[in-house]
Parts: structure tokens; C-alpha cells; sequence
């Protein structure tokens, strides 16, 4: 996952200090707020020139303006490398996102935002960014709504990246790498205090976190479950569909009774010398999965995992035999490899 630093959240700093020693830690890109109403042009241009002298860092643009579309040739002209529009703010009529060679352009939602409003927009754009507090304030609490959001946007627009803007810290930050965000914005967390230790917490898989399970896990809903009864067929299709490599299983009082992985499926074959047509959910059940409840939090989840010898790519979230919903690591271990 990509760190954005804000650079605006740091007024005692000179812009040329804190981009260097920005820089000397590796950040990814530099995030700059433009809301028009509040700052002018020549203002935000002047910065990026005195930015561009120090650092060749990305560029990662925020626009908060009624006619945005005014702004084309001072992004072409500055060779801004990522820009976003906020769309509630947006009031030109038949606004289109630009096509230009050198930028990736992506629209701002805030967290009251339907995510289907993106598919207007999604020909040019390449990212969403979900400002998860509100646009162009640094100091915010991030808004826990945005957990769901980003599942949803996954499903709904799964070759589109997503960047999320706002209260990130560390334990919010471990939590988008649990969801495959691909970046994420840092001002007052990074920014205002040391810069190197700040940076190492973001980037980091141990926190230390009271954030509950319920807060961020893939609800019912949305996870892949069977019956103990199904058939081997019905099993794979429902990996399949879901794409998690795995399925919850419950019995006929919906009580949960464990889980199948496609490692299950190829032991169960194995162990039926491949004969498909003899196979039962039954044979291949994993009666007694790790298990975490929904009132759990970051802390006990990495202590559960930590505490086995093998492998944790997900876990199921039961409450009183009853299946909540799940976790995958998928995202996170794919991160670190």
C-alpha cells in the first residue's frame, strides 16, 4: 500500500523542509488540497514549482471546485502525475473527467455518496478516492461506513483502484491493507510528528488496536456458504463465484459447523482416489476452524493467528454458533510478499 502525505497539515514546516525529509523516508507521492474557495491558483502553482526544485516525487492533486474543468491547462502545464475532483462539488453542467497522456485521474466521494455515481466517470478514471472525513480538513475521525464502501466498490469496479483520504492512522492503515486499498492519504498522523516512526507504524502489521472485528469484517451477506449437505459441485461453483478459496459451512438450524478451502477439496480427492461423484461435503469439512466473534478486536485477531503454526489466510467471525461473516488476509499477505 502507497503513502500520500499531506502537506498541507504541516503550517510550521517550510514546504521545500518537510518535502525533503518526506523524501528521505521513501514516501510515495505528496498529497495537496485545492479547494478554490479557499486558496487561490497561483498559490497552489507556486508550491508546486518550489516542490518540483526539491524532489521528483509524485504529485497527487485533490481539486475542490464548482467548474473544475478550468484548472486542464494548469495540470498540463505543471505535469500534475495524479489528479482527483470532488464530486459533490462539482456544478458544471455535462462535467467530463480529461484524458490526458501524463495524469491518472480519479473522482473524490465523500462518505454520504452513493458509490455507483463513479460509473459515469470510470472511461477516464483510473481511481476512486473515499474522503472517509471531510474534503480539504486535515484531523478528522475516519467514518467506519467506508469499510462497506470499499468491498462494494471492489465488487462493483474490480479493475479500478482505490485510495481513501482521511483519519488514517496506524490501525485504520493495517486495516486498508486487510481491504486491498491500494494507497492512502496521511496528514496529521505523519506529518506533525516524527516522520520516520509515523511512516514505519503505517507500513507496519503489528498495532496495537482495540478497533472491534464487526467494524471491518466481510459481512454475512457477502461471504460464500453452503450446507453441510451439498454437493462437491455446488462447493466449487460457490468458490468459484465467490473467489475466496474457501466456503462456510452450516447446518440445517443455520448453526456454523466449519469450513471448506480449495486445500480441503484437493485432499478429499486424494483421499477418494479423485472419484468425483463419491465426495460429500462431509468428507471434506474442516470441523474446527480458528474462529474469531465479532466483539473481538485487532489486538486478540493477531494474537489468535500468531498463536498457530501455520498459515492464517482468512477466518471465519461466529458469534454463539451463528456465522457473522469472515476476514481475509489475502490482500495483506500479498502486500508484504
Amino acid at each position: 500500500m502507497k503513502i500520500s502525505a499531506s502537506l498541507y497539515s504541516n503550517k510550521n514546516k517550510k514546504l521545500e523542509t518537510l518535502t525533503e525529509e518526506l523524501d528521505s523516508v521513501n514516501i510515495d507521492m505528496f498529497h495537496i488540497d485545492f479547494n478554490d474557495k479557499k486558496i487561490g491558483i497561483d498559490k497552489i502553482e507556486d508550491d508546486i514549482k518550489r516542490i518540483r526544485k526539491v524532489s521528483n516525487t509524485t504529485i497527487d492533486l485533490h481539486i475542490i471546485s464548482e467548474k473544475p474543468s478550468k484548472y486542464d491547462n494548469f495540470i498540463l502545464r505543471n505535469n500534475i502525475e495524479r489528479v482527483a475532483y470532488q464530486f459533490e462539488d462539482i456544478k458544471e453542467n455535462e462535467f467530463e473527467i480529461p484524458n490526458f497522456e501524463n495524469t491518472q485521474f480519479g473522482l473524490a466521494i465523500t462518505s454520504k455518496t452513493n458509490i455507483e455515481v463513479f460509473k459515469k466517470y470510470s472511461d477516464n478514471c483510473s481511481y476512486v478516492l473515499l474522503m472517509t472525513t471531510t474534503p480539504g480538513e486535515s484531523g478528522g475521525k475516519f467514518n467506519m461506513i467506508n469499510f462497506k464502501k470499499i468491498r462494494h466498490f471492489k465488487s462493483l469496479f474490480p479493475s479500478k483502484s482505490i485510495h481513501v483520504d482521511g483519519g488514517i492512522n496506524d490501525e485504520i492503515g493495517f486495516v486498508m491493507r486487510i481491504l486491498g486499498v491500494q494507497s492512502v492519504v496521511s496528514g496529521s498522523f505523519l506529518v506533525k510528528e516524527n516522520i520516520a516512526k509515523s511512516l514505519l507504524k503505517l507500513k507496519s502489521s503489528v498495532v496495537n488496536s482495540e478497533l472491534k472485528v464487526r467494524e471491518f469484517m466481510i459481512s454475512k451477506e457477502e461471504c460464500p456458504i453452503i450446507d453441510e449437505e451439498s454437493s462437491i459441485s455446488d462447493i466449487l461453483k460457490k468458490i468459484n463465484d465467490y473467489d475466496f478459496g474457501y466456503v462456510l459451512v452450516e447446518n440445517i438450524n443455520k448453526e456454523f459447523v466449519g469450513i471448506i478451502s480449495m486445500a480441503d477439496v484437493r485432499k478429499g480427492l486424494i483421499k477418494k482416489k479423485f472419484d468425483i461423484k463419491n465426495i460429500e461435503a462431509s468428507d471434506i469439512i474442516n470441523n474446527n476452524p480458528v474462529t474469531i466473534g465479532t466483539y473481538d478486536n485487532i489486538n486478540y485477531m493477531l494474537k489468535t493467528i500468531q498463536n498457530h503454526d501455520f498459515l492464517i489466510s482468512f477466518i471465519p467471525v461466529v458469534d454463539n454458533k451463528k456465522i457473522k461473516g469472515s476476514i481475509t488476509f489475502f490482500n495483506l499477505i500479498n502486500s508484504e510478499s
